[in-house]
Formats: structure tokens, sequence, C-alpha cells
């Protein structure tokens, strides 16, 4: 019973300008007949068709699950005009948002680490639910947590330096710390196993 009051609220937030919808093949479930997805799809193309200067709406997400949920909702593609396809990231691009996204968070990539996250990156490209960006944001999550487990073991656990690091010691990630989730990919059996 919510489903209805929510979506008329997000659609009157956006009156005047954009609503965008991420995912927008969520909304449907064709296998699921108590589906509450449908209503908001059925509002949407409501407002779609009776309101088209008042909102400009976009929705998005990765083409194949598009072209399957337009298949489900035919009204929904004759009632938008513009269909565009990004194309991926390449790996040389992705490593570079992962410098951005290094610099943004304060870390300082090795520079022999851009060489072992390409080579990750290369190998993620080929499996399941790759998802350019979000791929390299969960790396560097992964990648900081390898680095601060290196950097634990080395100052608190071996003592090193007297158990003393410094703020470089603590922004640096290696290669090793990007080796370890190539390894990952090299050593797992990808048939069985999801990466995210």
């Amino acid at each position: 019973g919510h489903t209805a009051p929510k979506t008329k609220e997000m659609i009157k937030k956006a009156m005047g300008g954009v609503l965008l919808v991420d995912e927008a093949y969520y909304l449907y479930n064709a296998a699921n007949d108590r589906d509450y997805g449908q209503e908001s799809i059925e509002i949407l193309l409501n407002v779609m068709e009776n309101n088209q200067d008042d909102l400009v709406v976009a929705v998005a997400g990765y083409k194949d699950r598009m072209d399957k949920f337009f298949s489900y909702i035919p009204g929904m593609m004759s009632r938008i005009g513009n269909h565009i396809d990004f194309p991926n990231y390449t790996a040389d691009e992705l490593v570079k948002i992962a410098g951005v996204m290094s610099r943004d968070l304060e870390y300082d990539i090795d520079d022999d680490a851009f060489h072992t996250f390409k080579n990750y990156i290369e190998a993620r490209m080929e499996l399941p639910f790759f998802s350019n960006a979000r791929t390299v944001r969960n790396a560097m999550d992964r990648a900081r947590m390898n680095s601060a487990i290196r950097t634990f073991e080395k100052y608190a656990i071996n003592g090193e330096n007297g158990g003393e690091c410094t703020v470089a010691d603590l922004k640096n990630i290696a290669s090793s710390d990007f080796q370890i989730l190539l390894d990952d990919i090299l050593n797992a059996d990808t048939d069985k196993r999801i990466f995210a």
C-alpha cells in the first residue's frame, strides 16, 4: 500500500526537472505476481504521457537488462525518445579513475602498483558482473584494507622502526595490495565464485 504514495511523492519532487530511475529493471519482476514495481511503472507511464512538458524521465541501467525491461513494458519503450549506449571504460581509463579515487581519499599509489592494478582490471573485466567504476571503487576499498593490514603487520606486529610508522606509510598503496586482488581472481574457481 506504500508504493503508489512513495512513487507519486518522488515524481512530485522531480516535477519541473529530471527524474532519474537508475537500474530501472529492478522495478519489474516478471517472475513475481505480487510485484509492487508494476504499480510504480503504471504511475510513471501515466505521468510521462500526461506531463511531457513538465518532467524529463531518464531510465538507466545495463544494456542487456534494460532491453529485457523494455520488452516486458512496451509502453515505456515508446515513451522514451532517446536511447544512449555508453561504452564500458577501457582498462587504461579505469586505472586513471583509480588514481583520482586514490587522490581524493588522500592515498598514494606506488608507480609500480598501477601496472598490477591494470592487470587486475583486465582480468576482472573478463568475469561476470563487471561494473566499471564501481568495480574500481570496490578494488580500491579492498586495496586500502590490504594496505592497512600490511602496515599493521609491518609495524605493530613485526615491530619495524620500533613500531612507529609515518603518515606516508599509512597513505601508501603498494603493488602487493593489488596483487592480492589479482591472485584472488587467478587462483579462484570463477565458475563458482562471484566477484564484486
